[in-house]
């Protein structure tokens, strides 16, 4: 029996003007895998985003999201009027001012005692962890990420790595991460895509256990570095 599929896009096709971006890209996405999805600049990686987030309408072909989906964006994207509980539950519809809803999620995201704070007061890692207890106390079926860590210091990327798969691992959405960072991609996901010339070129399926490290799939590091375009110098 075929695994059940949260994503399921079938020749998808989204121009700007005489620009092509994305031309007849298939992708899936099982229930509760993790998948990352690896490009050039401008391939067109958070314009499949934006449309698995139902924020593009233009795009054609055949598109199917199952249940609810979820966004944390490279920038938190705060209301800085509004104190840290109520940025958490933003936005839901007869459970906005829901602070018991908003501290559970805190709590996952150990920052329950910032619940009263207001947003300009935390560090670039905790308005990151905000922006994942928002996304995630909508309970998604579907959690995309768009390059959520890529303006996060070396070790606070460390630390968001661990609780995003503490998180993931808890609630099982399916999640697309949208990355640059090749080392990123392998320790957090179940399979890496690259997406290149408007369609997916490449796909690599990672079995190890986790935690996982970068070097337990060094082969595929070298393939999919190849794949985008990348020769590593050899060591001396």
């Amino acid at each position: 029996m075929a695994a059940e599929l949260t994503v399921e896009v079938n020749g998808l096709v989204r121009s700007f003007g005489n620009r092509t971006v994305l031309s007849g890209l298939d992708v899936t996405i099982g229930a509760g895998e993790f998948v990352a999805l690896l490009g050039r600049s401008g391939s067109g990686k958070s314009t499949l985003l934006r449309v698995l987030a139902g924020l593009d309408p233009a795009a054609d072909g055949r598109i199917s999201v199952k249940g609810r989906v979820s966004v944390a964006f490279q920038q938190p994207r705060l209301l800085p009027w509004r104190r840290v509980w109520r940025n958490v539950v933003l936005g839901l519809r007869g459970r906005g001012t829901d602070r018991a809803l908003a501290e559970r999620a805190l709590d996952e995201v150990q920052l329950g005692h910032l619940a009263d704070a207001w947003p300009r007061t935390l560090s670039g890692g905790e308005a990151q962890r905000l922006s994942l207890a928002r996304a995630l106390v909508r309970e998604p079926d579907l959690l995309l990420l768009d390059e959520p860590f890529g303006a996060l210091d070396a070790l606070t990327r460390i630390a968001m790595h661990e609780l995003v798969v503490d998180l993931w691992q808890r609630h099982r959405p399916g999640v697309l991460l949208v990355t640059h960072d090749v080392d990123e991609a392998l320790l957090l996901a179940d399979r890496v895509l690259i997406l290149d010339g408007g369609v997916i070129t490449a796909e690599h399926i990672l079995t190890s256990r986790r935690p996982r490290r970068a070097v337990d799939h060094a082969d595929v590091r070298g393939l999919v570095l190849n794949g985008l375009g990348v020769t590593e110098r050899a060591s001396t």
